[in-house]
């Protein structure tokens, strides 16, 4: 089966397993999966995925990667720090061939380490990385940094109100914005802390390019 239309890119993500046990200080919230199919689409058609190299940095279950490797990425690099949101990235690869009749197993690659560690040059970094808010402080500058060191073009989805940390950190680093998307995100009751059962909260991804 081929994904020819970013509803079936969105339906199919959306039936990928999430966190079985999110980790707060790694805050793991899953990407919802039409925001992930409307960022992967618009650079599928700007011809940034097919037969590219691509890391999902912080990748979580899995969810941004496998998208590209859905519409054509050569490689991926999945990469994160815990071992068993890993587990469930490989389970979700596993779904994907299955229900699809596809093999993207061969294209690939789970990295347990923490992103800093992480050297290999690749064409285009998606990410969804830790706001900064219950972790690590500063946890999206080092994302952000770690994935411009490595590729020329970065998606990257961060807090709305980011705009102008993200458009300084782009330009320290010699990238620059060309645009974003904005979203209203769903923030669902999975941790202890959590008092609504939904949140929402605004949140853009931001396509950042080499100058």
């Amino acid at each position: 089966m081929e994904i020819n239309t970013k509803k079936q890119l969105a339906i199919i993500l959306s039936r990928l397993k999430g966190f079985p046990e999110p980790n707060f200080r790694l805050e793991q919230y899953m990407t919802e999966a039409d925001f992930a199919a409307e960022v992967v689409w618009n650079a599928f058609y700007r011809r940034e995925i097919e037969e590219k190299t691509i890391a999902d940095l912080g990748c979580g279950t899995g969810i941004l990667g496998l998208s590209t490797l859905l519409m054509g990425a050569s490689k991926v690099y999945f990469v994160d720090i815990d071992e068993k949101a890993l587990s469930t990235a490989r389970e979700n690869l596993a779904f994907l061939e299955k229900e699809l009749d596809i093999e993207l197993k061969d294209k690939a690659e789970f990295v347990v380490s923490d992103v800093k560690k992480f050297d290999d040059k690749v064409d285009i970094v998606v990410e969804n990385p830790p706001f900064g808010i219950k972790g690590e402080k500063h946890a999206d500058k080092v994302f952000l940094e770690k994935a411009m060191s490595i590729a020329e073009v970065v998606y990257s989805f961060h807090k709305k109100e980011s705009s102008k940390f993200i458009e300084a950190v782009a330009k320290d680093n010699g990238f620059k914005v060309e645009g974003y998307w904005e979203f209203n995100w769903s923030l669902k009751q999975t941790m202890k802390f959590h008092k609504k059962k939904v949140q929402k909260i605004e949140v853009s991804c931001w396509r950042l390019v080499k100058k």
